[in-house]
């Protein structure tokens, strides 16, 4: 695997991030209270630019004990990514989709030496793989049935 430089880290804003393309393959770079983390530009959903979305602080009720909603309001500590396709959320720290676990973007190793951000590129180029919304996954080059195409 490479490793390649994509800037010093107080280039970045905090919340902000970086999209690069490297060898065919987009990186989205994030950094969020101090802390940076990377994915690849892939929305498991339908292949959407994911990590180009609109940045938000989570919204989060708050609900009182008996179940009474008394506001909405920004989340402090959790900042997420939506998806311009579909409007799909996800953590920019974990990369999780913000009600469907299973639904994640795909990580990248990233880290930080003598203030500057490097990041691990894969390999190889991955094909898409989408998912419904219940977080089914299908394999490149399969029917749906799961079975390998017949030659």
């Amino acid at each position: 695997m490479t490793e390649i430089s994509v800037g010093r880290a107080e280039s970045f804003a905090d919340p902000g991030r970086k999209v690069v393309e490297i060898g065919g393959i987009e990186i989205g770079v994030f950094k969020f209270r101090g802390a940076f983390t990377a994915f690849e530009n892939i929305c498991p959903h339908l292949g959407g630019p994911a990590c180009q979305g609109v940045m938000l602080p989570r919204t989060v009720d708050d609900v009182t004990q008996d179940n009474v909603n008394l506001a909405r309001t920004f989340s402090k500590t959790q900042h997420n990514v939506i998806c311009p396709w579909h409007g799909m959320e996800f953590d920019i720290t974990t990369g999780e989709h913000v009600t469907t676990k299973t639904l994640r973007l795909r990580k990248v190793e990233v880290r930080v030496d003598d203030g500057e951000v490097f990041v691990t590129v894969p390999d190889r180029r991955h094909q898409h793989i989408h998912a419904s919304f219940t977080g089914e996954r299908r394999r490149p080059g399969r029917d749906r049935s799961g079975d390998a195409p017949q030659a």
